[in-house]
C-alpha cells in the first residue's frame, strides 16, 4: 500500500495553465498504472489521464490535446500539465495508483486537490 499526496491545484482564469503533482510514498516504478481522475460537484468521478509503467498514456476525450500526464520514477512523482483550461475543468483532481491484477491495498487514491477555473 502507498500514500499519494496531490499538490498544485488552485484558482486560474480560463485559458491559463496549472501543473499538478502526485507524490507517492513508495516506488512507482513497478506500479502498472498511475492516473489522474476528477470529480466535479454533483457529478461522477471521471478519467482524466493514465500512464503505464512503460510510458503509454491514455486521456479522457474532454482533455485530449490540452493535458499531458508524465511520471518521474526517480522522484516517485506523477504530473499533470493542464493547458488551455476551461471552466468545465473545475473539479477536485485525484491521483490514483493501480495494478492490472488484484493487489492488496490497491487501487490507492490521494485526498485530492481542488482546481477552479474562472471564466
Amino acid at each position: 500500500q502507498v500514500q499519494l499526496v496531490e499538490s498544485g491545484g488552485g484558482l486560474v482564469q480560463a485559458g491559463g495553465s496549472l501543473r499538478l503533482s502526485c507524490a507517492c510514498s513508495g516506488s512507482i516504478a513497478s506500479i502498472n498504472v498511475m492516473g489522474w481522475y476528477r470529480q466535479a460537484l454533483g457529478k461522477q468521478r471521471e478519467l482524466v489521464a493514465t500512464i503505464t509503467s512503460g510510458g503509454s498514456t491514455n486521456y479522457g476525450d474532454s482533455v485530449k490535446g490540452r493535458f499531458t500526464i508524465s511520471r518521474d520514477n526517480a522522484k516517485n512523482t506523477v504530473y499533470l500539465q493542464m493547458n488551455s483550461l476551461k471552466p468545465e475543468d473545475t473539479a477536485v483532481y485525484y491521483c490514483n495508483a493501480d495494478y492490472r491484477v488484484p493487489v492488496f491495498g490497491f487501487p490507492s487514491w490521494g485526498q485530492g486537490t481542488q482546481v477552479t477555473v474562472s471564466s
